[in-house]
Formats: C-alpha cells, structure tokens, sequence
C-alpha cells in the first residue's frame, strides 16, 4: 500500500483530522457522498501552524520510533533562545525500547531562514554542529559500532575516538566530532542531523472527557532517507513522527516524563505497549493531514475484508499543508496474502499486498485539464474527464499520466498498536524515499508511516459507492507538466 510524492510541485494535502465524513449518493457519475468513517479528531478541532516557529523549550518523543534499518530511538531536543540547542537521541536493541544500547549527545547552533519554496508550510533552517558524543550502555552495543566500522572506509577516523573493547566504561562519553579537533566519522555510523534543516510546528486543542480541552504543541522536523548511504547527503522535503512540547503534550503519555527526564547516561526504558494481534478488518482511516517527501500531502482511509483477504482504498490528495484543497482522489483496490512474522523488525507482520483495480476523480479543474490532454488509451479510455466524476482506469492498465500501473504488487510491513487511551492504531510500512516501490522482497519495508485509527463504531465494510468529495485549485503559478506525479500507492510510479 503506498506512497505516494510530487516533484518539485503541487504540494497535494489532505486533513484527515479537519475533514467530515457525511453520507450521501452518486449520481451521474459525479460525487455526493462520503464513508460515514468517524474522523480520530473531533471536527471542532483546530490546528494552527506557528510561523515563524518557535523552538524555544524543550521537545520529547512521545514513544518509541522506527527509523529505516530497522533503527529504534526516542528523543529529546531543547532549543534556547540564543539559538543553541542540546539533543539527545536514545538507541535501543529491541522495537519496545526497553534494552538502550548507546546515547548520542549533540550540541549546535540552528538559525531559521525563511518559508521552504518545495515543501508549503515548512520553514528553512541552518544549523551547526559544536560536539557529538556517545555513550555505550552494553559491551555488545560497543562492539556492534566497532563491527560495523570495521566495514567502512572511516575506520581510522573513527577508532581513535572510541574506547578499546576492554576498556569500556558505562555511560562514559566519548566524543566522536568537537569543533576543537579535525576528523569527523559520523557519516560512517549514519548519523546526521539534516532534520533540523526542515521545521514546521503545529499547535492544537485537544478535547479532554469531561475536562477543559487541552493544548498541544508539535515540531515537525525533516524526514530520515530510508536508504542508509542516503542519509548524509539528502535534503528533507517531508517530515518524520513529530516530537511534542514537553509542557504541553497529549495525555496520558507514560513514556513523556521518562523521555524529558533522560540523558546520555540514563536512557529512558519505556513501558511496554500494549500490543494487538495483527486483525486486519474494519476501516482505518489518517489521524490527520499526513505530508510526504517530494511535496505530497494526503489522507488514506482502507476498508480491510478479513474473510477473503480483499482490501480498498482511497488516497485523497491535497495543494496545501492543512488538507483543504483536494487535487485529485484515487480509489485502489485487491487482495492481500496471509501474513507472517517479521524476522527483520519484531512484532510486524509481512504481507504481500495484490493491486488489481484503480479509479481517478480530478478534484479541481487543473488535474481534469491534464488528464484530458492525455492520451485515450493511457488512462481511462475514450471520454472527457470532468471535476468529481469518478472514472474506471483499470481498463487502461492503470493511468499512465498519473504514473499508475496494473496490476502491482507490494511486499508490506503492517503492525497494530493501541495507544494510552486503549485506541487501536495501524501502521504500514515506509515509502521509499526516492519513490520507488517495495515490489520485492528485498525491498520491504523496515518501518512505519504515521498509523491509521479504527474507524468509531466500524467493524466491517462500507459499500464500494461510498467515496470522498472535495474541491479546490492547484496554485496557479505551477505548470501542468509538473502535475506528472507518482500518487500514494507504491504501484504509482513513474510512466
């Protein structure tokens, strides 16, 4: 199931927490109605967008992260209003962080530029790094490093900074870049610190049961490659799991207090979650307006038939950041195989996902207009494409000005969750980031885009009729050509 990206232009957004889901019909083909999916979010609920952002304070994970590898951290960032900053990222042995293996320590300086031209509703940022250290909490975690720089040209760079295996002392820092000595091995152990070059932060009020509603704060930073080798050298353009202010973050969040209390040479062990077995039926839709790299944004809803292993989907994309102005929708739908255990991230499933059918609905005259300057039989077939009708592109083997393709599969990555207030969360495995697909295994993914929630009071399917409505144009100022995009679903690729 997918991903989807935008070159360089029309930012394409959807807001799944601000947008209502209504019941209604179908006529003439065009779009009357919505899934009567309860949106996570209560429909009052605003977000706002802080610009300029303020980092000032002190930011946290709100639990454990999986990063490409599979890497599992938690972090804890301050930010002070000289500009210097003091970040702690916690790595762990196991999905649940509970076994830290290393601490990282790192101390700079970040300065805000101005409103990113790619990514609409992110701000630029400089930063600068003074000193990195790391602390190991277990002999195997120091001879892990070791073993893998053993493999790279940095060895000698590196080693020298390291203690030697018997030597070790727990906690102990050890520096590993300063402003006062030459050398730099941190593109050897994969780390960088690019996600400060992209920041947007949010701000929102949460209701509360039978309390006052309650204010959140997030920071977005820019989004990690899902290729190791990548990671030193690319920009963000989407963003990874937000962190949250430690003063003012949802609750209940048993892992916060732990996270805000920690250091180099305390890790946080987090409670464990409460995992569920992996049920894949119902109707799981975003939790709220999700950004991707490459300039997309958008919202998904699937409806999972447990019975006959079938599944369907809709990709509503969006031209802004708050997933107000709907570009275009795309329905998929197929089967997917029995799942099995994840030898490679513990707790996942992998399944093997079958995409069979594919329907398009322009949402705004700029992606009809593109579609009718396309070949008949490239997408579609013969007809005029008109804003909120629904054609059937199966028939064309997908839509080629779209860069969808069928049939296609997908080796995928799936985990359930149930959040502190007993909500069931579903999370899919991570886009590429070159925008590629996962269609072998070797190329499954090794983490998670953000979780999808069951839908309230769903537990089986909705009607195939049943399909989101929306409008709204594309900023006037991008060219048609750069319509040509690689939507949501990984079997959306490039013509």
């Amino acid at each position: 199931m997918p991903a989807a990206m935008l070159p360089y232009a029309c930012m394409l957004v959807l807001l799944g927490a601000g947008t209502r889901e209504v019941t209604g019909e179908v006529r003439g083909g065009h779009l009357r109605w919505e899934p009567p999916c309860q949106p996570p979010t209560p429909e009052g609920m605003r977000i706002t967008a802080v610009l300029p952002p303020r980092l000032d304070g002190p930011w946290i994970s709100t639990g454990c992260e999986v990063r490409p590898g599979p890497e599992f951290l938690t972090r804890s960032y301050t930010f002070y209003p000289n500009r210097l900053f003091r970040a702690y990222q916690f790595y762990y042995g196991d999905a649940s962080c509970q076994q830290p293996t290393h601490s990282l320590l790192i101390k700079g300086k970040v300065r805000l530029r101005r409103a990113s031209w790619v990514t609409r509703g992110a701000t630029e940022a400089d930063y600068h790094l003074h000193k990195v250290g790391i602390a190991f909490h277990s002999h195997r975690a120091l001879l892990d490093v070791i073993r893998h720089l053993n493999q790279t040209q940095a060895i000698q760079d590196c080693m020298g900074r390291l203690p030697p295996a018997q030597a070790w002392l727990p906690g102990a820092l050890y520096e590993l870049l300063s402003t006062r000595t030459q050398g730099d091995c941190m593109v050897a152990l994969g780390f960088s610190m690019h996600e400060l070059s992209l920041v947007r932060v949010q701000r929102s009020l949460q209701p509360q049961p039978r309390a006052a509603p309650q204010l959140v704060e997030e920071l977005y930073l820019g989004d990690v490659h899902t290729t190791w080798a990548e990671r030193h050298y690319y920009r963000p353009t989407g963003y990874q799991r937000p962190l949250q202010s430690a003063l003012h973050h949802a609750r209940p969040c048993p892992a916060c207090q732990l996270i805000a209390r920690a250091d180099e040479r305390h890790p946080p062990v987090l409670p464990a979650p409460v995992a569920l077995p992996l049920r894949l039926g119902g109707r799981w839709a975003s939790a709220g307006c999700e950004a991707r790299p490459a300039v997309l944004f958008l919202t998904r809803l699937f409806t999972f038939h447990g019975a006959g292993r079938s599944w369907e989907g809709y990709y509503r994309h969006f031209s802004d950041p708050a997933c107000r102005r709907p570009t275009f929708t795309v329905f998929a739908a197929g089967r997917y195989s029995r799942g099995t255990p994840s030898a490679r991230v513990h707790g996942a499933t992998e399944l093997v996902f079958e995409v069979t059918r594919a329907h398009v609905t322009p949402m705004d005259q700029v992606t009809a207009a593109m579609l009718n300057l396309s070949e008949p039989s490239s997408c579609g077939g013969p007809g005029a494409w008109s804003v909120g009708a629904e054609r059937d592109v199966t028939v064309t083997n997908g839509c080629l000005p779209l860069g969808i393709r069928l049939p296609h599969v997908e080796y995928e990555l799936f985990k359930m969750e149930q959040d502190p207030r007993g909500q069931s969360l579903l999370f899919i495995g991570q886009r590429p980031t070159d925008g590629s697909s996962p269609d072998t295994p070797e190329k499954r993914p090794t983490s998670y885009q953000a979780p999808l929630v069951l839908c309230t009071g769903q537990a089986g399917a909705a009607p195939r009729s049943l399909q989101p409505r929306g409008g709204g144009p594309c900023p006037p100022d991008i060219p048609l050509a750069l319509l040509l995009l690689l939507p949501e679903l990984a079997f959306l690729q490039w013509p």
